[in-house]
C-alpha cells in the first residue's frame, strides 16, 4: 500500500514552506523515523521524517520548490506501484523503477497513457523548478541556458544566477574591446555573490515597510544602572542551589518593562490602522542573534511572572530560536519589543518597530559618566535607552513618560522586584 508524504504545517501563520534537501533518493528504503527532507519556513528550519517503512517510490517536489503547507509532497509504498491518486497536481513524478524480474514474461496491453504524463518507470533526468521558472521570466532568461545543478539534473535557482552572471562575459566577447584601466590591480573587482536567506528577505521585506508605513520617532535616555550590577553581582554569588545565577542584566530588564507597560497601555498595542488593539497581558518579544538571522521570538504573559520565571523562559526562547526549529507562529505575536545590543558595546541606536507593534525598546551598553552629588564630582555607570514609537499611536510626551518610568524602575530595580 501506498502511503503520502504531507509537508506539516508549522504554525497557523505559515501557508507554505520550501524544501531544502532530500535525504533520501526515489528507491531508497526507507525505515519508520527516518528523516526523509529537510524545509524551512521564513523564520525556521524542520526536518520530516518517515511515517510508514517501505521504499521511497516518488518525489512530487524537489529542493528549492515553494510548496503549500498539507501538499503530498512524496510517496513511501512498493516499487512499481500506482502513485497517479497521490499526485498534488498534473507534473509527472520521479519514482523508483520497477523491482527486476526473474524472466520477461509477455508484453500485455494497456491503456494509453494520459495527455503529458510520464510513463511510471521513468526516472527524472532534467526539469526546472517552479521557482527557478519563475526567476528566470523575471531575469529575461530561458531556463534551457542554465546547468541543472539539482537532484537527477534539475534546474533550480541557482542555476538561473549562474547562467545570468555567464551571459554577461559571452556577449562582452562579441563587443568592442573595453578600455584597459592601467591604474586598476588585478583582482581589483574579485567577489563573492551570496543568496539571501529566506529568512534575510523576510526581515528586509518587514523592516521596509516598518519605515515606509510608520511615523516612527526615538528617544534616547538613560539610567544609574548601580543597584542593578550590584544585584547582579549578588545573584551570581548566589548559593548553586537558589538557581540565582543565570538571572542576566537583560533578564532584569525584561521583568521591569513588562511591569512598567501594565501603567502604559498606549505603547502594549498593536496599530490596526482604524483602531488600537490594547492587550491586557505584556507579551514581550525579545530580539535574538541567530545563524540565520534576526528572530523574535514571544515571551507571553511576562507581567504574571517572576524574575526567575522571565529568565528561565527568556533562556529557553533563546536557545529554541538558535536552535532554527521554534514555532513560527511564537515569532509573530508580541505586543512590545526589546532589543539589547548592549553587549556588543552600542551606546545608542535607532530599533525599527515590529508591525503592528507601536514600540520597540533598544538597551544600550554601560558608559561611565559623571554628575554632582553634594557639591562632589562622581562617577557612575549609566545605561543607555533608546525607544522608538509610532507617531501615528503615540505622541511625544507619553512616549517620554514611559521611558521615564521605566528608568526609574530599573534605578530602583531591589524594590520593584520585591513588591
Amino acid at each position: 500500500m501506498a502511503y503520502p508524504i504531507i509537508l506539516p504545517r508549522q504554525g497557523q501563520s505559515v501557508e507554505s514552506c520550501i524544501i531544502t534537501e532530500w535525504h533520501k533518493k526515489v528507491g531508497d528504503p526507507v525505515q519508520a523515523g527516518d528523516v526523509l527532507f529537510s524545509y524551512e519556513t521564513d523564520k525556521a528550519s524542520f526536518e520530516e521524517t518517515a511515517k510508514e517503512d517501505g521504499t521511497l517510490i516518488a518525489i512530487f517536489f524537489e529542493a528549492d520548490d515553494d510548496v503549500p503547507v498539507l501538499t503530498t509532497v512524496g510517496v513511501i509504498g512498493s516499487p512499481g506501484e500506482d502513485v497517479s491518486g497521490l499526485m498534488p497536481g498534473g507534473d509527472a513524478p520521479a519514482q523508483a523503477p520497477e523491482a527486476p524480474e526473474a524472466a520477461p514474461e509477455p508484453a500485455v496491453p494497456q491503456a494509453p497513457a494520459a495527455p503529458g504524463a510520464a510513463p511510471a518507470a521513468t526516472v527524472l533526468s532534467a526539469g526546472v523548478s517552479p521557482r527557478a521558472r519563475a526567476t528566470a521570466h523575471r531575469l529575461g532568461l530561458d531556463p534551457a541556458q542554465a546547468h541543472g545543478t539539482g537532484p537527477n539534473g534539475r534546474v533550480i535557482e541557482r542555476d538561473i544566477f549562474a547562467a545570468r552572471d555567464a551571459a554577461p562575459v559571452v556577449q562582452a566577447a562579441k563587443a568592442a574591446p573595453a578600455p584597459v584601466m592601467a591604474d586598476r590591480p588585478t583582482g581589483g573587482m574579485d567577489y563573492e555573490e551570496v543568496k539571501l536567506s529566506k529568512v534575510r528577505k523576510a526581515t528586509a521585506k518587514a523592516m521596509q515597510e516598518s519605515l515606509a508605513n510608520m511615523a516612527q520617532l526615538t528617544h534616547q535616555s538613560s539610567f544609574d544602572a548601580t543597584k542593578m550590577l550590584a544585584l547582579r553581582a549578588q545573584f551570581k554569588a548566589a548559593p548553586e542551589e537558589l538557581g540565582l545565577g543565570g538571572i542576566t542584566i537583560n533578564d532584569m530588564i525584561l521583568f521591569a518593562v513588562s511591569r512598567v507597560l501594565k501603567r502604559h497601555p498606549d505603547l502594549n498595542a498593536h496599530h490596526m490602522g482604524e483602531t488600537m488593539r490594547r492587550f491586557a497581558h505584556v507579551h514581550l518579544g525579545i530580539a535574538v542573534d541567530t545563524p540565520r538571522g534576526l528572530l523574535v521570538p514571544t515571551l507571553f504573559d511576562a507581567d504574571t511572572k517572576s524574575l526567575a520565571q522571565v529568565s528561565r523562559e527568556a533562556r529557553q526562547l533563546g536557545k529554541d530560536a538558535q536552535g532554527g526549529s521554534i514555532n513560527p507562529d511564537i515569532l509573530s505575536a508580541g505586543s512590545f519589543t526589546v532589543s539589547n545590543l548592549g553587549a556588543l558595546g552600542i551606546e545608542m541606536f535607532t530599533p525599527i518597530i515590529n508591525p503592528p507593534q507601536v514600540a520597540i525598546l533598544g538597551v544600550n551598553c554601560t558608559v561611565d559618566r559623571v554628575r554632582v552629588v553634594d557639591g562632589q564630582v562622581t562617577v557612575y555607570p549609566a545605561m543607555g535607552l533608546s525607544l522608538t514609537y509610532d507617531h501615528r499611536a503615540v505622541d511625544g510626551a507619553p512616549a517620554s513618560r514611559f521611558l521615564k518610568d521605566l528608568a526609574k524602575a530599573l534605578e530602583n530595580i531591589d524594590i520593584l522586584i520585591a513588591d
